[in-house]
């Protein structure tokens, strides 16, 4: 299987991909990179550090034919096609929108919610050497307006070229094109010295090794028998595991006589048994989360109140480090494990995002017991929600983490309010969008509803409690059931949503099955021998209307209890949430089905 390695400048490889001469198999599965993962990239490549080897296979041969396709964003094919890209689609695809493309990015929110972004690079934060690349890249909506205070202030104006030019925000879709370039330089420098010479550094630092950028690409010769073309594809998509950063760093340890692997294993076992941070097997909070807990905290002292925990400073971690951090590490994880039991979060399939787990660990080990006092407690908590409402720790954590540990920490310690608590945003119509516990929002509500005391319709009236919800197997249920509404025509995104769901024991669950409300309210008044009126007080708890319930009024049901889950969050938020009628959004606006991935 002959093959060879050329290494084509990444202008030529996007030349290549927009007159078609590259292209995909359309075997392929279509996928869009998130908008932080492209930062991230072009953060690399604006470094001229490596973005990996691509694999790709010369056409020509009648025996292998797969049916092409331009890589998205691309226009249709213009010249003959090559080559098969076989292996890095996304980084292709991506650099080809950023860069060549004259549409925005088609990607999405760490919520895989549907965006289009431009990417710009601030001039002067990519010539100081003290902040890290990525900081200096910036994603701009559709429309090149940068907005704030929820949309009702204007950040940056990047609609014409003064603008950017005023701004210092370079259009990453110009850095390949040279008259973009030099157009750029002349409205940008007009004859201040100052301002050529960042000019200069900018092209130095930043332009030219974009410009000079060069990609390996593993290609194979047309002569490549096609059952070895698909074992290839298999593998470079399927494949292997690749040395992780907790094996990295185990095998460092190993030659000074550490078994990292034999201390992870305490370490697992005992939060096995004394919490719910994790579970068999393996499953919950991993070993390099505790490795990024670690290197956190380690680095916060070390660097007087500046921590990091990117790949690099884990595999810069000395063992004496470690060492001296790891025990302190693992009792904050025991009082992390306390802490979410207070905000009603029991077991480790509930838990909204782990990677919030590795900030909290780390607060805690740097505040110590000053977390424990009432108003560190509830600074931290309200963190916390804003964390899990604001949905920020669904992307890539090893900027954010840092800057949360940094922030609340200097927030209980008579500091400002951190920019994670000022930016969460939640979108009251995002409650619908809400359909599965693959959501840390989902989760959250249902969290909320234990917190503030709602009780099971039938055993004990009594709030739901960790050992109710543990011993009795709570869950959730819709409160007008499927069956019924589809019988009433209520839509599918409605009748799915957390609007329509609250926690009951399986017992209960299965009193309420899928029957008419007005029905299994007969059933429940049977059952527990109560009178209508203390059952209506208990529905209450669960923020349920109950003569709306009585009346079979969905429509009027779905509207109370949405304003009323929103001012549930609004409280534990500590701000104000935006009205649906103010930011609608639907499940057409995200990437897939919002049950999959809500």
């Amino acid at each position: 299987m002959p093959f060879n390695t050329p290494q084509p400048f990444l202008r030529d490889l996007l030349d290549q991909v927009h007159d078609g001469r590259i292209q995909l198999p359309d075997f392929q599965r279509p996928w869009k990179w998130d908008d932080e993962r492209i930062v991230s990239l072009l953060a690399t490549i604006t470094r001229h550090y490596p973005v990996g080897v691509m694999m790709a296979l010369e056409t020509g041969d009648p025996r292998i034919r797969f049916k092409p396709r331009p890589l998205s964003g691309a226009p249709a094919a213009t010249a003959k096609l090559e080559m098969l890209l076989m292996d890095g689609q996304q980084r292709l695809t991506s650099l080809y929108q950023a860069l060549r493309s004259d549409v925005p990015v088609e990607t999405m929110d760490a919520r895989k919610k549907k965006l289009k972004r431009w990417y710009y690079i601030d001039i002067a934060k990519a010539v100081d050497d003290d902040i890290d690349r990525e900081e200096a890249i910036v994603s701009v909506p559709e429309d090149r307006v940068l907005r704030e205070d929820f949309g009702r202030g204007v950040t940056y104006d990047l609609t014409t070229l003064e603008n950017e030019v005023a701004a210092g925000l370079f259009p990453f879709q110009s850095m390949l094109d040279n008259q973009k370039v030099m157009k750029w330089m002349f409205a940008f420098t007009a004859g201040d010295p100052r301002r050529e010479q960042l000019w200069t550094e900018f092209i130095t630092k930043v332009r030219d090794n974009v410009s000079q950028y060069q990609i390996p690409i593993i290609t194979l010769s047309k002569d490549t028998p096609k059952e070895a073309v698909c074992t290839v594809f298999e593998k470079v998509n399927t494949g292997g595991v690749p040395l992780n950063v907790f094996e990295l760093i185990t095998a460092s340890y190993a030659v000074d006589d550490f078994q990292l692997h034999e201390d992870w294993d305490r370490i697992w076992h005992d939060l096995d048994n004394s919490t719910m941070l994790v579970a068999a097997p393996h499953a919950g909070l991993s070993n390099t989360d505790f490795l990024q807990a670690v290197t956190l905290v380690s680095t916060y002292f070390s660097r007087k109140g500046r921590a990091a925990c990117k790949r690099k400073e884990i595999l810069d971690l000395p063992l004496e480090e470690y060492q001296k951090w790891s025990p302190q590490v693992v009792d904050a994880l025991h009082w992390t494990a306390q802490f979410l039991r207070r905000q009603c979060v029991f077991n480790v399939g509930d838990i909204p995002y782990m990677t919030q787990l590795v900030a909290l660990a780390a607060i805690r080990t740097v505040l110590g017991e000053e977390a424990d006092t009432d108003e560190a407690y509830a600074k931290i908590s309200r963190w916390y929600w804003c964390g899990v409402f604001g949905e920020q720790y669904g992307g890539s954590p090893e900027t954010r983490l840092p800057r949360d540990l940094e922030a609340v920490v200097s927030w209980v310690r008579e500091g400002q309010v951190p920019a994670s608590v000022e930016e969460a945003i939640f979108r009251e119509a995002r409650l619908e969008t809400m359909r599965s516990r693959n959501s840390a929002a989902y989760k959250g509500a249902y969290a909320l509803l234990m917190q503030q005391g709602c009780k099971d319709w039938t055993y004990n009236r009594t709030p739901i409690d960790e050992k109710v919800y543990l011993d009795l197997k709570v869950d959730l249920y819709q409160i007008f059931p499927k069956g019924w509404c589809e019988r009433n025509k209520i839509p599918r995104a409605k009748y799915e949503s957390i609007v329509n769901k609250t926690l009951l024991t399986h017992r209960t669950g299965q009193l309420v099955g899928q029957k008419a409300p007005t029905v299994y309210l007969k059933s429940l008044e049977t059952d527990t021998g109560l009178p209508s009126n203390w059952l209506d007080d208990i529905l209450s708890t669960h923020l349920v209307r109950a003569d709306l319930l009585r009346d079979e009024d969905f429509e009027r049901f779905y509207q109370c209890r949405t304003e009323l889950l929103r001012g549930l969050i609004e409280a534990a938020m500590g701000k104000r949430a935006i009205p649906a009628a103010e930011a609608p959004e639907s499940a057409d606006d995200y990437e897939s089905d919002p049950e999959l991935v809500a």
